[in-house]
């Protein structure tokens, strides 16, 4: 039984870990999306 609490723990952790490395891609991107705003917002005042 103590193995197979270890293994639901493992898993747990690493859904977690997933979702949190996917809500920081999502911002990453959205970041990026805001800096080619800007960058194309430039370009057309030049």
């Amino acid at each position: 039984m103590s193995k197979m609490r270890y293994v639901i723990c493992v898993l747990a952790l690493g859904l977690m870990a997933c979702n949190t490395i996917n809500g920081i891609g999502k911002d990453i991107a959205k970041g990026g999306e805001k800096v080619q705003q800007a960058a194309t917002s430039v370009q057309k005042k030049i």
